[in-house]
């Protein structure tokens, strides 16, 4: 009799795990009202949120740790659709135990709103920061505390999360940062390429709208140096060509760079000590911009002592990230596993 309760508890147990396999997550579309993303140039101050919620989320009464996930310039929160096969898979396959993600929409009316408090364009870190994570931990059941709350995204959602973890590692424990950009100027960034050269010529948005790296320097000006007095793009820039001549704006140039992490760095040292664990990848054929600023980056983490990963890979700036052999299932979630506290 021993014998046959013993082979039926083991059927039952292997029954139960046959019945987890396969098990899908949920994702819920949600939205949050901010009075720090009130404005009066049109961006709006209810964004919609795409949250994934980990299998059987809705018969228990567990609680997880939270992944935000930041999208790039262009892209919103509709990119969870995208991504909800690859937390199926990398829960299944054991990369990850089970979590929520959270992926704002905090795309623009000018493309993307480089996670910064504009002041005339919505406060997009404080609605991050605070009104979100906030959000999150009263309507869903989250572990409201750094320790079990990470923050990734990918290229313009890369800069948010080095910029938003080195500010607030009260909030955040643990960040990686997948192929950022912003982090410095060089290249396309700078004065001597041809976007200020071309910029200068650009007179609406109709004109705008034909550029890319334009539409990115109006994006860094709404963000990190608005205007509200100097349409039709109520922003200032650092670099502007006045027949033919360079002229650099050194007011405007100490924002840029008070916004964009590489040069953040000496004023947040202590701060980013307080991070568990801090990583960033990039592509190889990314371009020169993204290597190159990448690897400043880390080489002024290095510098200053701050413990850290990165890794460049073979790959281009939108390559092997969102496959399940790529960058998010593989590297990226289980970062989050080993260095998030799921207790």
């Amino acid at each position: 009799m021993k014998k046959v309760c013993v082979f039926l508890l083991i059927i039952c147990y292997a029954s139960t795990l046959s019945g987890q396999k396969g098990l899908k997550g949920t994702v819920v579309t949600d939205a949050v009202y901010s009075k720090n993303l009130e404005n009066n140039f049109g961006e709006n101050p209810t964004r919609s949120v795409s949250v994934y919620l980990p299998p059987n989320y809705d018969v228990s009464d567990k609680k997880y740790p939270v992944i935000y996930f930041l999208h790039g310039f262009l892209t919103d929160d509709k990119l969870m659709g995208q991504m909800k096969d690859l937390l199926d898979y990398a829960i299944e396959a054991h990369k990850i135990d089970p979590f929520i993600m959270v992926i704002p929409d905090e795309k623009t009316t000018y493309d993307g709103s480089f996670y910064s408090n504009s002041g005339v364009f919505g406060n997009w870190e404080d609605f991050t920061v605070f009104d979100l994570v906030s959000y999150m931990d009263s309507h869903y059941r989250t572990f409201a505390k750094k320790e079990s709350r990470g923050i990734t995204g990918h290229s313009m959602g890369g800069y948010g999360a080095l910029k938003l973890a080195m500010k607030h590692p009260d909030v955040f424990g643990a960040v990686y940062a997948i192929s950022p950009g912003a982090l410095a100027i060089v290249r396309e960034y700078g004065p001597n390429s041809n976007t200020f050269k071309e910029f200068s010529k650009v007179k609406s948005m109709e004109d705008l709208e034909k550029t890319y790296f334009g539409k990115v320097m109006v994006a860094f000006g709404r963000a990190w140096s608005p205007n509200p007095n100097k349409p039709p793009f109520y922003c200032d820039v650092p670099f502007e060509y006045v027949n033919d001549e360079l002229a650099v704006n050194q007011e405007v140039l100490k924002k840029w760079h008070s916004n964009m992490p590489t040069y953040m760095i000496a004023d947040y040292i202590d701060n980013l000590n307080k991070l568990k664990a801090i990583k960033l990848d990039w592509g190889r054929n990314a371009g020169e911009r993204f290597t190159i600023q990448c690897k400043m980056f880390s080489q002024q983490l290095e510098n200053a002592g701050v413990t850290h990963f990165s890794e460049e890979y073979i790959g281009t700036h939108v390559s092997d990230i969102y496959t399940k052999e790529g960058r998010i299932p593989q590297q990226v979630l289980p970062f989050f596993d080993l260095y998030l506290d799921f207790d």
